[in-house]
């Protein structure tokens, strides 16, 4: 296994622990987080510091093993498999919890997790057919605002929040943006190889 993959696999080990830290009824077992205020104003839990810090170190990875697969000629279809896999689990995983823990609507992982699923269809689809579809920049734009603004909404919106700007907020309403837009330019892009009967 060489060490974009690695990397890959890290990224789905610290996605699974910061979906367990964000989920496990850690109250019931006794565990108790520090919960402390900032500038007498926000409340903040420390578990969702803590899960926030594993988050970004995921996310990091997300873009190195992409930039050394390709660097150092190391892509591989494995690669390409898990590294789509850890990407759906820690974003997604994520902003369904967030959603039902009342931080963001549930609109957007609905959002997300439908284009994603509409989005590898069309890359199926059009890899049966020999072509593969590439990535847009929107998506990637995309992608980029959704780790920002979820990062930002793990450390509870600070400092914006102190000064009453819901930077978080507007991050992902923009990735939700981009989602769609970037899912449209996929099936424009891939439409005719499609429906094309042989």
């Amino acid at each position: 296994m060489n060490l974009p993959n690695k990397i890959t696999i890290s990224r789905i080990i610290l996605s699974i622990i910061t979906l367990i830290l964000l989920m496990m009824p850690w109250y019931q077992l006794g565990i108790n987080f520090p919960v402390f205020t900032v500038a007498g104003k926000v409340v903040i839990d420390s578990k969702y510091l803590i899960a926030g810090i594993f988050f970004i170190v995921a996310s990091l990875t997300d873009f190195l093993d992409g930039y050394l697969a390709r660097s150092k000629n190391l892509v591989t279809d494995f690669g390409k498999v898990m590294d789509a896999i850890a990407d759906k689990i820690l974003v997604n995983g994520v902003l369904i919890i967030l959603a039902c823990q009342g931080f963001i609507s549930v609109l957007v992982p609905v959002i997300i997790i439908t284009r994603d699923t509409f989005v590898d269809s069309i890359k199926m689809a059009s890899g049966n057919k020999g072509k593969v579809v590439a990535a847009s920049v929107l998506g990637k734009l995309k992608t980029v605002c959704m780790m920002i603004g979820v990062s930002f909404m793990l450390f509870y919106n600070i400092p914006f929040e102190l000064v009453g700007v819901p930077f978080a907020d507007i991050l992902i309403i923009i990735a939700c943006i981009l989602s769609v837009v970037s899912g449209c330019q996929y099936y424009y892009k891939a439409k005719d190889l499609i429906f094309k009967e042989k």
